[in-house]
């Protein structure tokens, strides 16, 4: 199966916005943060890059979609927050729980890439969740290095 990214629609960003916003706080979640906590952080994030609640420059949405064009799946890259014009990242990668293993989120990256290479990036970074083994090992095998690692020891 192959996929493809879509621009994502001004009519769907909303349920995409609630969408990610849901998705982010369930990795605070398994990071540790209360239920409170976690959805106070993931929507005030979406507001600091979305404030307007519709796409803004610098960030590009896209619908991972299968061959029929079923979407499994999204991406949001764009631009970095430091200076350098060519530095990019990905904001967020998600394939729906049902379609993982197919190779989805490797083609998805590897579109990422080739979007932003064609867009004036240079280079393209991301964070991922330490629990994150899977997509962890796909980061590996597509060359990513780790450049940083935040540690944290519950002293309950």
């Amino acid at each position: 199966m192959t996929v493809t990214l879509q621009r994502i629609l001004a009519s769907d960003f909303p349920t995409w916005i609630e969408q990610s916003s849901v998705e982010y706080a369930g990795d605070l979640l398994a990071q540790g943060r209360s239920h409170e906590e976690a959805r106070r952080i993931a929507v005030e994030s979406m507001a600091r890059s979305f404030p307007e609640g519709t796409q803004s420059p610098g960030n590009e949405v896209f619908h991972v979609t299968n061959e029929v064009g079923t979407a499994v799946g999204y991406l949001w890259i764009g631009q970095d927050v430091t200076t350098d014009p060519g530095a990019w990242w990905v904001w967020d990668v998600f394939i729906n729980a049902d379609q993982r293993g197919q190779g989805h989120g490797r083609t998805t990256m590897l579109l990422g890439e080739e979007y932003a290479r064609s867009h004036g990036a240079r280079s393209l970074g991301l964070s991922v969740f330490g629990f994150n083994t899977g997509a962890r090992r796909l980061y590996d095998s597509l060359g990513y290095e780790t450049t940083s690692v935040k540690m944290l020891k519950k002293l309950d």
